[in-house]
């Protein structure tokens, strides 16, 4: 691990001397940085429309665009090393939700509270929305560029092969494991359920895998009455259980496979469109790809695959679970050139730019006047199916510490995908290194 932090940030010290030298942070010139990565183009489309818009609205002042080329995880870590100094540090930089608090702490971020109160489009966000973007401390700190919410999709023609009903919607998790085990036996060339389990997949294992489980039990990650992380409950281990019996029996991907940190992409661009997976826990935005506007075009998608919500464990009310996240643009607290910043951000998530990106991109729309247009509503098949789960969602706890308690759960997942250790074993040592980053006070049991 020491060794790959140490190569990543040789690469990134490298790119970010080549940045520095190629951006102007005294000249009239802003910086925006955001993930460019695998499957997901939407984004650099999107930036680089708002480029050429703010230019041509804003004589002589130019937009850097900056698209980071790496995976979740090491974009974070590039990410990181370019706002610690003057030199490096974004104006505009694309923030996931989750890292709001801790970057805050790091001091990477500008609150923005002035100049929403300015912006008559700011009534347009949802409540929600808008507590996306708001830190601990009561102010903001960036605008929410959409929403998602996560469910099941399934393959309807593997599916009709293993002799599964073309509208399926399971109720418990045995139902899930049910289905898997007769597409295994009946369909023995495919991936009979694909559920991210390695920290190579960053949030896409703790938030999108474990935690879509441990949401649909009686126990969560954070007691919010107490105000202590959750160590111990009967939810982490029925969730690590499930986990275990996945690989155990063989009902998921090889796990070598998984430890890829491109196996995501591949999921997407040949597993899932190819018919090589039967059911996929993932996220509302996988459409995107799949779209004419994608990077990998599926005209098919829509009527090959399903979707069905996923279920709580023993099918408790409500009897359906999902996680939700996001991504802000925010201004970097070392920005020269904040005002400049501003105003790309309020012209990149305008409501017409801001429809054209939930479009492309397959999101769940955070502005209300998006949310009613007509043509986003018809946009995709999936909207209407991933935007009722709102209802049913949740989010990770917005906590300085969650992104060190994720990396202790995706750390515990891989021992038990590789089978290095058991559930309860890895569940002890996940407690360990949580009782290690909160502190002794901060955690209990459920």
């Amino acid at each position: 691990m020491k060794a790959h932090v140490l190569a990543v940030a040789g690469i990134v010290a490298a790119s970010l001397t080549a940045a520095a030298c190629s951006s102007s942070k005294s000249g009239n010139t802003i910086t925006v940085v955001y993930q460019k990565f695998g499957t997901f183009v939407q984004m650099d489309q999107h930036m680089q429309k708002v480029k050429a818009q703010f230019e041509a609205a804003n004589k002589g002042v130019k937009v850097k665009l900056l698209p980071i080329q790496a995976d979740e995880n090491s974009y974070y870590t590039k990410l990181n090393l370019m706002s610690r100094s003057a030199s490096t540090a974004p104006d505009v930089m694309y923030e996931d939700t989750f890292l709001v608090n801790s970057d805050i702490a790091a001091g990477y971020l500008a609150p923005i509270d002035d100049q929403v109160a300015k912006w008559p489009d700011w009534n347009q966000f949802t409540d929600a929305a808008k507590k996306a973007g708001t830190g601990q401390d009561g102010k903001t700190y960036g605008v929410p560029m959409g929403t998602d919410t996560r469910a099941l999709y399934y393959n309807k023609q593997i599916f009709a092969k293993a002799g599964l009903p073309a509208t399926w919607q399971p109720k418990t998790w045995n139902d899930i494991l049910d289905a898997a085990r007769t597409i295994k036996a009946k369909v023995p060339n495919v991936i009979p359920f694909n559920i991210y389990s390695a920290k190579s997949a960053g949030e896409a294992a703790s938030m999108q895998g474990f935690e879509m489980l441990l949401y649909g039990t009686k126990n969560a990650l954070y007691d919010d009455s107490s105000k202590k992380w959750v160590t111990s409950s009967q939810g982490l281990t029925d969730s690590m259980n499930f986990l275990s019996t996945i690989f155990n029996e063989k009902l998921g991907p090889n796990p070598q496979d998984e430890l890829d940190a491109q196996f995501s992409t591949k999921v997407t661009s040949d597993l899932i469109p190819n018919g090589k997976i039967a059911i996929a826990l993932d996220g509302s935005w996988q459409t995107s790809s799949w779209k004419p506007t994608g990077e990998h075009p599926w005209a098919q998608y829509s009527s090959v695959l399903g979707t069905a919500a996923m279920p709580t464990q023993n099918g408790e009310s409500p009897g359906k679970t999902s996680m939700s996240g996001g991504w802000l643009l925010s201004i970097g607290s070392r920005s020269k050139h904040k005002d400049e910043a501003w105003k790309f951000i309020s012209l990149a998530l305008n409501k017409d730019n801001a429809k054209s990106y939930d479009l492309t991109a397959s999101q769940i729309a955070e502005r209300k006047d998006v949310a009613a247009d007509p043509q986003y509503q018809s946009g995709d098949p999936t909207t209407p199916f991933f935007t009722d789960l709102v209802q049913y969602t949740h989010f990770r706890p917005a906590y300085a510490d969650y992104p060190r308690v994720s990396d202790a759960i995706q750390v515990a997942m891989e021992a038990v995908m590789t089978k290095q250790t058991s559930p309860d074993k890895a569940l002890g040592q996940y407690a360990d290194s949580v009782k290690h980053v909160v502190g002794a006070d901060n955690i209990t049991t459920g």
